[in-house]
């Protein structure tokens, strides 16, 4: 998902309690009770501060005023400023039938002190019949002070009808709601749009919108928990000002933590989370995550990707948990800790988000230099493979999700060409038989595709063609960030002229209500911020850390250099050391993310430090401080942080290293026994290099908690990690994988050494004994200069992929050739 909103607050809260807050299911509630005192969020309109400065301003301390049928809205109006003269406040209300019309006026006279406040009283009267809501404007008119930007109004909330009954089931909800929706309700409903371009709050009223978002970087102002959860709530407030009382389904691109949010928990990118081998940890990251996001008011994230990447070319590479479809499969387990149980029975507990499988599909198989979008040059690409290639690398990852009941399903911007089926190269957001045929149909979706940001526009053709074409291919929501009047405008004309069928949009909407039913958003639309306490908590972060350790890829260790020894003095340099954004990497506070102290954690060298004393270690970024005293010498090199096409190589980047970074390498490794790690969201080139390196690790990209580094380099925790992409010698070979016919790696596929305590660890679990020794003979065997051949890596790599598949005959036969070529 992309967005160019940017933001880089940081966050002041530090001291988080360790003590876990018990997540109760959400209880069932008809809406009417939703609307009672204790379920209400805090004011969406900026509630008046006092000042003695400026001209008078008179507020009321809400822009909306939900109350159940027969109670009273409380109408707070404060003046703030000097009041030099009478201001006077006139409201009325129109008479109907569902209230006592309220009238009158408040006075504020000259010497009031600024942030005196008054009371509008609004009675409701009951009925005792079913019906849904009702607004009642109250009209101000003031003088002597400028008016409030909104006039409020109180909503009498929707009651007694068979689609608030928790009791009844989601199916029979679902037909009721659906049955009482207009055209434009339903166009609403399959409308997202983005908080930060919203002309108006009001939109969301007027349009009726089913959703929004944050794009990458798109936060309140004050970029805490709680400012979140009151932003949302005051949009969710907007949404049940309608009539039908549909709550907004909020959505934020949590991929790897809550990462827009500045002090959350910040976890490894995908590729890092493949690269331990572990499901349940993959897991637990997934209940990690969702738990940080719903305790802001988001219960839908837009993760995770479960793209294969096929080339590190690629500025999404990052994203993926690897290049083997068996792997990505295995790390699925995370979406059962985003959504918990597979039938949707957790979705309404308060530590649990709605997940979506990214992006459908062949988003990592794109060909180089095949992306027309921008300075792109791979991103968004044509993804060129033959109908089995399709399914076996592709396809397969979707099958588990929607076997797994993720929620939704979000579309590649890349352009698919089947190979024979002669259809070209057409736009995935418009292919119907990928979406409605092979997603819906034939694997058995039943959750909604929502589309990627503004990705409709990229079909062929104008924008009518854009809507009826991507809404007929499958898509049930559609996010169109800016031009969310447009597309709902567009939509319904559509479906008035019978391009896009009714049938269609009954199909989409009944798709979108239900997640909305299973999230329990019709009977807790506000945040549930009890979980609040636990947003960068130090369980999280241990968790994490956890997570960090395990992902760390020992690819060369000559002499035993790692682990470090806590006697030995330590010379630490490198671009990465000591850059918490850098470590990071895209998709961190801001969209592209950014280097420098970005958000609260521990970098990789104040984890050595602490980890190896403060006093045995000396740091100098660019190796210029002397190197003489130094028993070993740590280089922390590597990427700085890019998203999507950003991050193609060709644009901007390459997989060489900086040339500081490089002078770094060999000042220091030229010195000193060294252990040189790679921070970065692919391979990085190493080339001859290689040879003065007396360990070398892949360390990915850790998120915020560097001291995991530090904890394998001194033997905290073994090292376990496994290569989740081949580590290509030279950018020439690229794309290579797994399986590929020439396969001549620097390091292959599922490469990683391991040390002391390694016994048992994640990615040795369900394999034979027979296997994992194997494995241990043929690394040895190749000896710790790593002179890899590739009459090793080819059945090395294949093993791997045998040894996840369950193939375990075949993967010890693999191991057997690799190792008598060795």
């Amino acid at each position: 998902m992309q967005s160019s909103m940017q933001s880089s607050m940081r966050s002041s809260t530090h001291d988080r309690s360790t003590q876990r807050t018990p997540h109760a299911r959400r209880t069932p509630l008809l809406a009417s009770a939703v609307l009672l005192a204790g379920l209400l969020p805090s004011p969406f309109a900026a509630t008046a501060t006092a000042t003695a400065a400026g001209p008078p301003t008179v507020r009321t301390d809400a822009a909306v005023y939900p109350v159940a049928e027969g109670d009273t809205a409380h109408i707070r109006v404060t003046v703030t400023g000097t009041v030099t003269k009478p201001v006077t406040v006139t409201y009325e209300t129109t008479a109907d039938r569902d209230h006592t019309p309220a009238h009158g006026t408040l006075t504020f006279p000259p010497g009031t002190p600024s942030g005196s406040t008054r009371t509008i009283t609004v009675r409701t009267l009951p009925d005792n019949s079913p019906e849904t809501a009702e607004t009642i404007p109250v009209k101000l008119t003031v003088t002597g002070a400028k008016a409030p930007a909104t006039i409020p109004k109180a909503v009498i909330g929707a009651h007694g009808l068979p689609y608030l009954n928790p009791k009844l089931p989601m199916r029979k909800r679902v037909a009721d709601l659906l049955s009482r929706m207009t055209p434009e309700e339903k166009a609403g409903q399959m409308t997202q749009a983005e908080r930060g371009a919203l002309a108006t709050p009001d939109d969301i009223t007027a349009y009726g919108l089913g959703s929004i978002l944050s794009g990458g970087g798109s936060a309140p102002a004050r970029n805490t928990p709680e400012a979140w959860a009151e932003m949302i709530d005051g949009f969710q407030l907007r949404a049940l000002s309608t009539r039908l009382q549909i709550p907004l389904i909020y959505g934020v691109d949590a991929v790897h933590g809550h990462n827009n949010l500045a002090g959350a928990t910040i976890i490894p990118h995908n590729i890092g989370l493949g690269a331990t081998r572990d499901p349940e940890l993959a897991h637990r990251m997934g209940e990690l995550t969702a738990a940080e996001t719903r305790a802001t008011g988001i219960p839908w994230d837009f993760a995770p990707c479960l793209c294969v990447t096929r080339d590190d070319r690629w500025g999404r590479a990052y994203e993926s948990f690897g290049e083997d479809p068996a792997l990505v499969e295995s790390m699925e387990t995370i979406i059962q800790g985003l959504q918990g149980a597979r039938d949707g029975r957790d979705l309404d507990r308060s530590d649990k988000v709605l997940a979506t499988a990214k992006h459908f599909v062949g988003d990592g198989g794109t060909e180089y230099g095949s992306s027309t979008t921008d300075a792109y040059t791979i991103d968004q690409g044509i993804t060129k493979v033959t109908r089995q290639e399709l399914e076996a690398v592709h396809l397969a990852p979707y099958q588990e999700a929607v076997d797994r009941g993720v929620g939704s399903v979000m579309p590649s911007f890349s352009s698919l060409d089947i190979l024979g089926d002669g259809k070209g190269a057409v736009k995935m957001h418009a292919r119907a038989d990928m979406i409605n045929g092979a997603l819906k149909d034939r694997m058995g979706f039943d959750g909604f595709v929502i589309s990627d940001w503004q990705a409709i526009d990229q079909i062929p053709g104008d924008y009518a063609s854009d809507v009826r074409t991507s809404i007929n291919a499958g898509l049930d929501m559609i996010m169109v960030p800016y031009a969310y009047g447009d597309f709902h405008r567009t939509l319904l004309a559509e479906v008035k002229a019978g391009r896009v069928s009714e049938r269609r949009v009954d199909d989409a909407v009944s798709r979108i209500l239900t997640q909305k039913f299973k999230l329990g958003l019709f009977e807790q639309p506000y945040a549930a911020t009890g979980g609040i306490d636990d947003i960068g908590s130090p369980a999280h972060r241990a968790a994490a850390r956890e997570a960090v350790a395990k992902s760390q890829v020992l690819l060369k260790n000559k002499g035993g250099v790692l682990p470090l020894k806590r006697s030995q003095k330590v010379y630490v340099a490198g671009s990465n050391a000591d850059d918490i954004g850098n470590q990071s990497g895209g998709w961190t506070i801001t969209w592209q993310g950014s280097s420098g102290d970005i958000t609260e954690g521990t970098t990789i060298l104040e984890g050595i430090r602490k980890a190896g004393g403060a006093k045995r270690v000396t740091y100098s970024k660019d190796a210029s401080a002397p190197t003489a005293g130094h028993d070993v010498g740590v280089v922390v090199v590597g990427e700085t942080p890019y998203t999507e096409g950003f991050g193609d190589v060709g644009n901007g980047h390459d997989l060489e290293l900086s040339d500081a970074d490089k002078a770094a390498v060999d000042k220091v490794c030229g010195a000193m026994k060294c252990a040189v790690l790679v921070v970065s969201g692919r391979p990085q080139l190493i080339g001859d290099r290689l040879g003065a390196m007396d360990a070398l690790v892949a360390s990915w990209l850790p998120g915020s908690e560097g001291d995991g580094v530090a904890d394998v380099l001194y033997g905290k925790r073994p090292f376990t990690g496994r290569l989740p992409v081949t580590w290509p010698r030279s950018e020439a070979q690229l794309p290579i994988n797994v399986g590929d016919t020439s396969y001549d790696a620097q390091f292959p596929y599922g490469w990683g050494l391991t040390t002391k305590g390694a016994k048992g660890a994640a990615p040795e679990r369900g394999a034979p004994a027979a296997a994992l020794k194997a494995r241990q003979l043929v690394q040895a065997k190749v000896g710790q200069e790593v002179r890899m051949t590739e009459a090793v890596a080819k059945p090395f790599a294949e093993a791997d992929h045998l040894l996840l598949t369950g193939h375990y005959t075949e993967a010890l036969a693999k191991l057997g050739e690799a190792y008598r070529a060795a």
